[in-house]
């Protein structure tokens, strides 16, 4: 027998239709949490196209938003990687996330991008 499990995403709007609040929860999981930012995307196969929704809250810092990035860059990776065994490729989209950290000082440099 197969699982259905339900994501349910609230966001609060200003009146300008503004992100303020983010809240999640799920069936696994027990009560709700509060997110500054998300990125959805779902592959329509129909269409053969990407649909997304981007939103983030007004208090989120840019800080805060390169480091969602960069983990977002990391999972793409290995998402990827594991997908399509792709490891050349999944090699030089890791070195662009590094890059991307490292330029906006959520990593240490490693001296790997200083041409």
């Amino acid at each position: 027998m197969s699982k259905q499990n339900n994501i349910n995403i609230t966001v609060d709007l200003d009146t300008n239709k503004v992100p303020e609040k983010i809240t999640w929860n799920s069936t696994d999981l027990d009560g709700s949490r509060n997110a500054k930012a998300m990125l959805l995307s779902l592959w329509d196969s129909k269409d053969m196209n990407t649909m997304n929704i981007d939103l983030w809250t007004k208090d989120m810092s840019i800080e805060e938003m390169s480091k969602f990035f960069f983990q977002t860059y990391i999972t793409m990776v290995e998402t990827f990687e594991k997908a399509t065994n792709e490891d050349q490729m999944a090699m030089a989209m890791r070195d662009f996330a590094e890059f991307f950290g490292e330029k906006m000082k959520v990593i240490q440099p490693t001296g790997k991008f200083d041409k």
